[in-house]
């Protein structure tokens, strides 16, 4: 798989040929000024819930590549509103077979309101299965021990996870989450983009290795392969 980073929680990856984009946030990022959004592939977008540092880029993107959106059901029916027709509605629990490999809806403790304020239904996180690998993108969350029932019944091989603190879970709580997932390669996202949510990159990365476990904290424009 190929991971190109966007920054904040923004990333794309590209799986059997198929590019994923998950919860675009460009445009408003100062720290990703040198990303133009419309220049980002997206077959699918993946939105894990309805704050506007996770949906910003995802209506102007969606018309403009046709991208499949994966959203809550209630952020399907807002999307609906922007002239948005190719919805892939889904709520915690169910799972969803594609071209590229299976979706599965898993909890994140979060809360979600929409750009206009309207309710944005439940946050979630979304287990990515395909013949390339499997991997967790956890979306905006506490640590939660439903984390657990990730690890037993799937093999994770890596897992985008927030560690900002703040809104979200930060480096401690991070490391306890990729061990409830049985993960030890994370790819830390959720972080820097404002001031509450800034971290010491050497501490946080030190934490992780003396867990004995893989912290990577990719540059925006950054693409890696997994």
């Amino acid at each position: 798989m190929n991971i190109t980073y966007y920054g904040h929680s923004c990333f794309g990856v590209e799986i059997n040929g198929k590019h994923l984009l998950f919860d675009p946030f460009i445009t408003p990022n100062e720290l990703a000024k040198n990303i133009n959004a419309n220049t980002v592939t997206a077959d699918y977008i993946l939105i894990s819930h309805g704050h506007q540092d996770h949906i910003a880029d995802a209506v102007t993107i969606a018309k403009r590549t046709n991208a499949k959106v994966i959203c809550a059901w209630e952020i399907s029916v807002w999307l609906g509103k922007q002239g948005i027709e190719n919805i892939q509605p889904m709520n915690i629990g169910g799972k969803v077979k594609l071209d590229f490999g299976n979706v599965k809806c898993v909890s994140a403790i979060h809360s979600s309101g929409l750009p206009d304020g309207t309710y944005g239904g439940n946050p979630m996180g979304f287990v990515i299965e395909s013949s390339e690998g499997n991997f967790y993108y956890a979306g905006d969350t506490a640590l939660t021990y439903d984390m657990k029932l990730i690890g037993e019944y799937r093999t994770i091989d890596f897992a985008f996870l927030p560690i900002g603190d703040t809104f979200t879970m930060g480096v401690d709580n991070a490391i306890l989450a990729s061990e409830f997932v049985n993960c030890q390669d994370i790819v830390g996202m959720h972080y820097d983009t404002f001031a509450p949510i800034k971290i010491d990159h050497f501490e946080a990365i030190q934490k992780f290795e003396s867990a004995g476990k893989s912290l990577t904290l990719m540059k925006i424009g950054e693409t890696i392969k997994k």
